[in-house]
């Protein structure tokens, strides 16, 4: 995988000037998930928006090769807004492209080191880096998410989603083993925290919600609830089953652009008020250093992490 070209109305030189003085770290926002039709992407996209529209500087990589749904996502938007005269809100953003080396450990040291570098700059010139990742595991999602201030896991509420995270009893519905990719999140975050002393924030986001509730959804909860105890992440609910959200992909368009879904004199559609509350709803449970409070408790955060710095012995991912 090489890293490909930053797609639509993005200047690259930009991109990668030098950091100005002073400037803090971009906040890394990675979505994942080893299941697909979790949601990743829709809450990917609605996430960066809700940024950009706050004012910050956003930044977006996309590392699923094959489907690249949030690359499409982001041309979707430009062509709509571009056919439209429209002046949308879009986060620079940068896809990886399959490489070509006949050696797997050279692709992989291409990759590693085209990834590394591009993450270095976009964190000294943004105020937050979101990462979509596939819906597979591969070592630059392992890095991805040893990377992240905020995992953003989606899944969808049914047993089957929540067998990505952990195997329950058929009887008891009580958790009997903990699943690979919640181990994978275990060691990422040991990684994080040996390497720069950084925290990684967990939220498991319940996608699909039915409004009205079952048996089986509440069963899904307890189990959801037990293992946040034992894995320590916070649980938040998300997008529900509402079909304006697979409508807005075509156009690249999000429940927050309220201004473009509604046309002069149209009464608001009840649907995209519903699915912007959502999308409010979840940026506020993510707690994300949007805001003073928010500030104040990341800049404790820095001054805790100072404090208590010490040198460390960095890893050799390369040796055998």
């Amino acid at each position: 995988m090489a890293l490909g070209k930053k797609v639509y109305k993005t200047n690259v030189e930009s991109l990668f000037q030098p950091a100005r003085p002073g400037r803090k770290n971009a906040h890394v926002i990675v979505c994942g998930n080893e299941k697909g039709g979790s949601g990743k992407t829709t809450t990917t996209m609605h996430l960066a928006v809700a940024l950009l529209k706050r004012g910050f500087r956003v930044a977006t990589i996309d590392l699923d090769v094959r489907q690249r749904s949030l690359t499409r996502y982001i041309e979707n938007r430009a062509v709509w807004s571009d056919d439209n005269g429209l002046r949308l809100e879009m986060p620079d953003h940068f896809r990886f492209d399959a490489a070509e080396f006949d050696s797997a450990l050279e692709a992989q040291m291409k990759d590693f080191s085209s990834f590394v570098k591009a993450v270095a700059r976009i964190e000294a010139t943004h105020d937050f880096l979101l990462i979509d990742t596939p819906g597979h595991d591969n070592y630059l999602m392992q890095l991805a998410h040893s990377m992240a201030d905020t995992l953003i896991t989606p899944m969808n509420d049914s047993f089957v989603d929540f067998d990505v995270l952990a195997r329950v009893d058929a009887r008891s519905n009580e958790v009997t083993e903990v699943s690979q990719y919640a181990e994978m999140v275990r060691k990422a975050r040991r990684k994080r925290r040996d390497t720069d002393d950084g925290l990684l924030d967990w939220i498991v986001v319940r996608n699909r919600l039915s409004s009205l509730s079952s048996h089986n959804e509440q069963s899904v909860f307890g189990c959801i609830n037990d293992l946040s105890l034992q894995l320590g992440f916070r649980i938040a609910n998300g997008i529900s089953e509402r079909v304006v959200f697979r409508q807005y992909f075509p156009r690249g368009l999000t429940a927050l652009d309220e201004d473009v879904l509604n046309g002069p004199g149209e009464r608001e559609n009840p649907s995209h008020v519903a699915a912007r509350k959502e999308i409010c709803n979840l940026l506020g449970a993510l707690r994300l250093p949007i805001d003073d409070h928010a500030r104040q408790r990341a800049v404790a955060r820095e001054m805790w992490i100072a404090k208590s710095a010490k040198p460390l012995e960095m890893p050799d991912i390369f040796a055998d």
